[in-house]
């Protein structure tokens, strides 16, 4: 199913301000402001999948491979500040798949190729090292993202205020 970008509610002050409620619950949970913004697509929002990698991207290219349909794919990359996780070729493949975002816990690297993509993009910094291709990692396991737990078909909300994690899709 693609996720109708115009149609989603992508403010998200205004998410935390009317569902203050799921705030206090943890239905609602903003990551950290730890990441830097990356690709011209600065909003963005949909349904999460997620991956665990440390220092090696196989199993994160078997996902932008695949038809993101205006997934984002959450990448627990163990925060490393050795390597990126992902280029500007696998940014590339991922708009042009469909995926609405990749967040990394961890690093990119070609950023101005990375700048030049529809694509929304999160990392916590730049490295110009590239990946180990081993293929150690999980997919569609829960993560945590600098303390904040994250499950596959979560929701992702992120814009230049930072990124929302809910446990269903929300409106505003």
């Amino acid at each position: 199913m693609e996720v109708n970008m115009a149609a989603l509610p992508l403010a998200t002050a205004d998410i935390c301000d009317t569902n203050a409620k799921l705030l206090i619950s943890g239905e609602l949970r903003p990551l950290q402001p730890i990441f830097q913004i990356y690709g011209k697509r600065k909003v963005f929002a949909g349904p999460v999948v997620t991956v665990k990698v440390f220092e090696d991207n196989v199993l994160v290219r078997e996902f932008i491979a695949e038809k993101g349909h205006g997934r984002i794919l959450m990448i627990d990359g163990g925060a490393s500040m050795r390597c990126a996780i992902i280029g500007g070729n696998l940014a590339k493949r991922a708009q042009n798949n469909g995926w609405a975002g990749i967040v990394v816990y961890g690093c990119i690297r070609d950023v101005d190729d990375i700048n030049r993509c529809d694509i929304g993009v999160r990392a916590l910094n730049s490295h110009p090292v590239k990946p180990g291709k081993k293929g150690n990692g999980e997919k569609h396991v829960p993560v945590t993202i600098a303390g904040t737990r994250i499950c596959d078909g979560d929701w992702l909300y992120a814009d230049s205020d930072g990124i929302l994690v809910a446990s269903k899709e929300l409106t505003v």
